[in-house]
């Protein structure tokens, strides 16, 4: 039965924001590193974790969720850079489609080569229009996909792409500045992409501190993602679910 995208519309209509941990599959192997983040994950209200990441070997986003269902219930959702990067277990997946560049690959190719296994499964996929932006260097979404980002100095162009995204079905859009970006996607451009949008809104990239998480929040964002800056300063967790429930509570 589908229910993460209701849970994320219901959030979204009431004004509730939501938070998403990104774990890279690739990092799954060490559980004395990933238990504690887990852990802390479960304890504070953490809405979703995210599993995936550009290059990752096949088998890898399987035993990553595993090990996430070990140690939380909390939904995990799929975000997958590849068409080998799916798994019956998670409870759904991001159906990525990469509507700022022109491969074909990312655009419809993998999603072909993944549709039938999604649907023997019976997995909850959701269209997700996927918008890399600059962030400031070069990323590994950049590089593997062999896509160039929109310029961060033009939301215009940015918000126009989000709303061509949208009338095309896609239920999510998701602005992205890359892993480890030097800059997050700008308030600006979260505030110009959300006047357009009728549909939940997540930002990711970048984002690696409470100021940041805060700032995409009140500019618009429905859902922000963080990962790196997590894994390096688990204490930084607790400070942005301050923030969220903040926001909710208001």
């Amino acid at each position: 039965m589908n229910h993460i995208y209701p849970t994320i519309v219901k959030k979204q209509t009431s004004a509730k924001k939501m938070l998403a941990v990104l774990i890279d599959p690739d990092k799954a192997h060490d559980h004395e590193s990933l238990t504690p983040l887990l852990e802390k994950c479960q304890e504070s209200g953490v809405d979703f974790i995210f599993v995936g990441g550009s290059r990752v070997p096949e088998g890898y986003t399987e035993k990553a969720v595993n090990v996430i269902k070990e140690h939380t219930h909390i939904p995990v959702l799929l975000f997958p850079g590849h068409s080998n990067q799916i798994s019956q277990k998670a409870d759904a997946l991001l159906f990525l489609s990469l509507i700022s560049g022109r491969n074909p690959e990312f655009l419809i190719g993998h999603h072909i080569k993944a549709a039938p296994q999604l649907k023997k499964w019976g997995l909850e996929s959701i269209p997700t229009g996927y918008i890399l932006i600059d962030g400031g260097k070069i990323t590994s979404v950049a590089a593997v996909s062999q896509t160039v980002p929109l310029p961060a100095d033009e939301p215009t162009l940015i918000a126009n792409t989000a709303l061509a995204g949208q009338f095309l079905g896609m239920k999510l859009i998701y602005l992205e500045a890359g892993s480890g970006a030097l800059e997050a996607v700008s308030s600006q451009t979260i505030r110009q992409v959300k006047d357009v949008l009728d549909i939940p809104l997540i930002v990711g990239g970048g984002i690696n501190t409470a100021d940041k998480a805060a700032w995409a929040w009140a500019a618009g964002a429905d859902l922000i993602v963080m990962g790196n800056s997590l894994e390096r300063e688990p204490a930084l967790l607790e400070e942005v679910l301050r923030i969220k429930e903040n926001y909710n509570n208001n």
